[in-house]
């Protein structure tokens, strides 16, 4: 089952792991867990803030990378427009980073454009966007099906690992 995938029934599910402001969009996670929670293996996290609960930065980030991302093979970020400013995401992208793990960006209807017409993203998320290594989608698109979901995931884990660029310092703490 290595990469990430489990099969039952000669099923094949991809493991994934949704990172996202727990504050403002958690309604867009429910709604993601209720649309596919068939068809891929979505790692419950129930906020890493909440749950691991330690003011030591690498502890925190080792029980990310140990109870979250390890064993996926997809981090979807649900991009809202506090998601920037939250360190966990950060964190939550960096594992991933350092995983080599897809890396997909989800722009949410919540998310307005700002003065220079652009989306407000998580530093990490846009430096992985613009080096290629990231896909960058908005909600509608990415969820208008189970066919969508997969061929996005498909082409996010065909990047070049390369292309990670992973150099920036961590966010210390929330905005």
């Amino acid at each position: 089952m290595a990469n990430g995938l489990l099969s039952g029934l000669g099923v094949v599910k991809r493991k994934v792991f949704v990172s996202y402001h727990h504050g403002n969009d958690r309604a867009y996670y429910d709604a993601f867990i209720n649309a596919f929670s068939n068809t891929y293996d979505v790692i419950h996290d129930n906020s890493v803030e909440r749950a691991v609960n330690s003011d030591n930065t690498d502890y925190v980030i080792r029980k990310i990378r140990e109870n979250y991302i390890t064993g996926s093979s997809c981090t979807i970020v649900l991009c809202g427009p506090q998601t920037p400013w939250r360190k966990f995401v950060d964190w939550e992208i960096k594992v991933t980073l350092d995983k080599q793990h897809a890396l997909i960006g989800v722009n949410l209807p919540t998310n307005p454009l700002n003065a220079d017409n652009k989306y407000t993203v998580p530093d990490r998320l846009c430096d992985n966007i613009q080096s290629g290594f990231a896909v960058w989608v908005d909600w509608s698109t990415f969820t208008q099906s189970h066919e969508a979901v997969r061929q996005y995931i498909e082409i996010a884990k065909s990047k070049s690992t390369q292309l990670v660029d992973n150099s920036r310092a961590l966010r210390q703490r929330n905005g």
